[in-house]
């Protein structure tokens, strides 16, 4: 691997080789003509010579040649002064691809930046160093509480045994006790029975550190519920209105919608259990001859629908809908769906690690009254929530 990854290994001298011919460009354009061209003579200012840079790169140590030019105007912008490191270019084509630009677009673009060309091979080589990141992230130890936790799935098209299969790839997205919010892991799916699947998931955050988990807001998710209470038996379950609420209004025509959707809405903004309840009742009188189905995954599901009905405003906010993690998993289809179909489950993780990278380095607000937020969990999960 040294003679690869090294010091004066092959990536470095074919990386270095790539700088050297960005910076010959950089200087035809400061000169103005490119090397033995005629309208060079008597312009003012010609190549003179090289001279040799220690440099510095993500997968070894190697040495460039920087060219010159007569008057010494030539400062090349690709090279700060100083600089001993390609890291910077390096994470330039990093963050392309975490963009979900394609090794193919990525050349394109240093190309008409620098007039060079850059191999396939090198871009993927920049992009598979951040491998050894991902597999820490995915690994790194959590913290012991989370107040509320967000479970979801996304959909991507991954190449296995030869063919393109869509694939489930199971997200979790927590909020701390000082109401930051951390993606806790990609797990992508391997066609296991969801519950058994689940399960791993769940029991992996146990391993990496969680103890405790206090609200999890699901989508309906297969499987998760047994998982949850197996390993964090005294979680409560929310789950997802907006989506129960979406999938009873498939089961009505388009004439009635408009008024089913406002008579859910009722029992979803109901004061309290039991007013919503009632409204239930009211409703399922009303509908059930009509619509039975559209109705029956709120007698089924009322236990975890209603959880929300305990707390305050501000958390019922949080907690009615996985909007959360929706919004997350939106920004990651963005660029997901660029790509077609990945050639390896490390492919996908390495692009949602880097695409998660983007996104996470904006979270730095939680959530609105987040303060009062954390006082009334303390006190409903007094002996649960850390001591002060």
């Amino acid at each position: 691997m040294n003679d690869f990854f090294g010091k004066d290994g092959i990536f470095a001298r074919l990386f270095a080789t790539t700088v050297e011919q960005m910076l010959e460009a950089e200087l035809t354009a400061h000169i103005g003509y490119p090397p033995y061209a005629a309208e060079g003579r008597n312009s003012g200012n010609s190549r003179n010579g090289k001279r040799t840079r220690a440099l510095r790169t993500s997968a070894g140590d190697t040495t460039i040649t920087v060219p010159r030019d007569r008057n010494g105007t030539f400062q090349p912008a690709l090279l700060e002064p100083y600089q001993s490191s390609t890291s910077e270019l390096e994470d330039k084509i990093i963050g392309l691809y975490a963009k979900g630009v394609s090794a193919r677009d990525i050349q394109d673009t240093l190309k008409q930046l620098y007039g060079v060309e850059v191999s396939a091979a090198t871009i993927s080589t920049v992009t598979d160093k951040v491998w050894s990141l991902v597999e820490s992230w995915q690994n790194r130890p959590l913290a012991s509480l989370y107040p509320i936790v967000y479970l979801d799935a996304i959909h991507l098209k991954l190449r296995r045994d030869g063919r393109v299969q869509t694939t489930a790839v199971y997200i979790v997205l927590a909020i701390d006790l000082e109401g930051q919010r951390h993606v806790l892991g990609h797990w992508v799916g391997d066609g296991a029975e969801g519950a058994n699947f689940w399960l791993s998931v769940v029991t992996d955050l146990q391993t990496r550190g969680v103890q405790d988990i206090l609200i999890a807001c699901v989508d309906g998710l297969s499987g998760f519920k047994e998982a949850i209470r197996t390993v964090f038996p005294h979680t409560q379950l929310q789950r997802c209105l907006v989506h129960q609420v979406r999938s009873s209004l498939s089961y009505v025509s388009w004439k009635d919608r408009k008024v089913f959707a406002r008579d859910l809405r009722t029992i979803y903004q109901a004061p309290t259990r039991e007013a919503a309840e009632s409204r239930l009742l009211e409703v399922s009188e009303k509908w059930s001859s009509s619509y039975p189905v559209a109705l029956r995954g709120w007698e089924t599901h009322w236990e975890d629908l209603s959880t929300m009905f305990e707390y305050g405003p501000e958390i019922r906010r949080l907690i009615y809908t996985t909007n959360t993690i929706e919004g997350y998993n939106r920004q990651l289809r963005k660029v997901t769906k660029t790509k077609g179909s990945f050639p390896s489950v490390e492919a996908a993780r390495k692009l949602l690690f880097l695409v998660t990278r983007e996104i996470t380095r904006k979270w730095t607000m939680p959530p609105q009254d987040w303060a009062r937020i954390r006082n009334q969990l303390a006190i409903r999960f007094a002996g649960r929530f850390p001591a002060e």
